[in-house]
């Protein structure tokens, strides 16, 4: 979801894009046929299967296997991914600025990352790709629909005219291909796993491509111009570039594109070297827009970074958003109210960060592992609660969910004065599949004895995946007074809970190791 506000496709989608519009056609214009009625009656949408995949305008080869089929159902949603992005800059380019027009913007560039998602999935770089990655990208690709919705809603702005493009049911072929690739990735997940690993962190510092200096002394100024040089680096070169910025305030809205891929940006430290922005749903912003800083380019790995939003309570308002594949935070500083961290989609890795925040200040949809970091609570707006985790999982084959392992659960040093008063959760169900897991962490006398607390009544109560394992501290002595949900799972023995960990779960020790950030790969 590249941050750049221009709206002109790349020449490899216009290309796809002419080609799917040629065959696009009306549902009630598509005849049926016996072969694919029968592949397609065993999955979620089997309506949207047979009227994308019957296509008389460009006949599809024989299905003679699952596999052929699985390949089938990625292309149809590629197809149709391409010509409903096109079809939504049509749709939206003459209106005037407003809400409507903000929430627009923001859809956009999630159905271009949609496109990059399904497009990467049938066509990996080198030729090949783990289901584990198949599922990572599908379940990307289905939260970007979601949040192009949730921009309309966040502003109480008019969607109808984007309408004809959401009818189109793109997420239902994706869905089938999360069905359809579900049975490999599970089957593959089994053999991933490992013990504790520790790495020397890489010291990168001393040959940093760029640097950024308030003072002067460095290449730049401002982290945006380090971005802009690293972007026009990255179309010739495939090194690792690295963007050291020195300690500072640096006021500025950061947008990491996915074309910027392997990119490491370290600071001087937490409260040394700091990115901060204001921006909120209040003052005119989607959610998804609101980040300080938002990475959407994959391995991006931070070092001694804090990033910040500073609005305050009354509002989504994120500090960090990040939807990169792969990506790293360690020793960074994460500090808003609510939604401070957004996990928006692909595999995260957080590791001794301090993360501050009221109401729902972890959140997203990704597959992201928070690891002996510490957690801090704080002061929210009168009447309201404290609520860790809203992990928004809306299909039971995305392979998304919030790990907490190994972490402090503590109050922010202004809210422990009142923490009496104020009741603190653990999480909430955001979407129907919701799944967060906490796992041999501290958890203080702060949380509330219930533990969770509903989001919408009782959607999701029976769907979620909530699970506590083996952890300590006043907070967790009371665990026979937690709420009593079909979903909650207080008593899993480790065999449940290991799929969950970080060997298994994002196959940290695949890549994690290259990164030179310690971590521990299982329980």
């Amino acid at each position: 979801m590249d941050g750049a506000a221009k709206l002109k496709p790349s020449i490899f989608i216009l290309f796809i894009c002419a080609a799917a519009a040629a065959f696009f056609v009306p549902a009630n214009s598509i005849p049926l046929t016996g072969g694919i009625n029968r592949w397609c009656r065993g999955m979620p949408h089997p309506a949207s299967c047979r009227h994308y995949l019957s296509n008389p305008h460009s006949p599809a080869p024989p299905l003679k296997s699952r596999s052929d089929f699985y390949k089938q159902s990625v292309k149809a949603a590629l197809d149709l991914a391409v010509h409903a992005r096109g079809r939504l800059e049509q749709l939206g380019v003459h209106r005037p600025a407003g809400p409507g027009k903000t929430a627009w913007l923001d859809c956009c560039k999630l159905f271009e990352n949609t496109v990059l998602q399904l497009n990467r999935t049938l066509f990996p770089a080198g030729g090949n790709c783990t289901a584990l990655d198949s599922q990572t990208w599908l379940s990307a690709a289905l939260t970007n629909l979601q949040t192009c919705a949730k921009g309309f809603s966040d502003l109480k702005a008019d969607s109808s005219f984007i309408q004809p493009v959401m009818n189109y049911n793109l997420s239902d072929l994706i869905s089938n291909c999360l069905a359809l690739n579900n049975a490999t990735f599970k089957a593959m997940a089994l053999a991933w796993g490992g013990g504790a690993a520790r790495r020397k962190l890489l010291q990168v510092t001393a040959s940093a491509d760029f640097v950024v200096a308030k003072d002067g002394s460095g290449n730049f100024g401002t982290i945006k111009a380090a971005l802009d040089a690293a972007a026009a680096r990255r179309q010739s070169s495939v090194k690792r570039i690295l963007v050291h910025v020195k300690a500072g305030v640096y006021a500025e809205s950061l947008q990491i594109i996915s074309s910027l891929s392997d990119l490491t940006m370290t600071g001087d430290g937490k409260g040394k070297t700091i990115i901060t922005g204001s921006r909120s749903v209040t003052g005119g912003y989607t959610t998804f827009s609101s980040p300080t800083v938002s990475v959407f380019g994959d391995a991006f790995i931070a070092i001694g970074i804090t990033i910040r939003n500073t609005f305050g309570t009354g509002s989504q308002a994120v500090a960090l958003l990040s939807g990169s594949d792969r990506s790293v935070f360690y020793k960074c500083s994460i500090e808003g109210y609510q939604d401070t961290l957004c996990v928006y989609s692909q595999r995260q890795f957080y590791r001794e960060c301090d993360i501050y925040g009221t109401i729902d200040f972890i959140f997203g949809n990704a597959a992201a592992v928070i690891q002996n970091c510490t957690i801090f609570t704080r002061t929210p707006a009168k009447g309201e609660s404290n609520v860790i985790t809203a992990q928004g999982r809306t299909d039971q084959n995305q392979n998304t969910g919030i790990v907490i392992q190994f972490c402090k659960i503590v109050a922010a040093p202004e809210f422990w004065p009142v923490h009496r008063t104020v009741k603190s959760y653990l999480g909430r169900p955001w979407q129907i599949y919701s799944r967060t897991l906490y796992l041999e962490n501290f958890i203080d006398s702060i949380i509330d004895p219930a533990g969770w607390i509903p989001f919408n009544g009782d959607v999701g109560l029976d769907t979620l995946f909530y699970v506590e394992f083996r952890n300590n501290g006043p907070g967790e002595k009371v665990l026979r007074m937690r709420v009593k949900w079909k979903g909650i799972h207080l008593n899993l023995p480790p065999s449940q809970v290991r799929p969950f960990t970080v060997g298994r779960f994002i196959a940290g020790a695949t890549w994690l190791p290259a990164t030179g950030v310690p971590f521990a790969s299982g329980l």
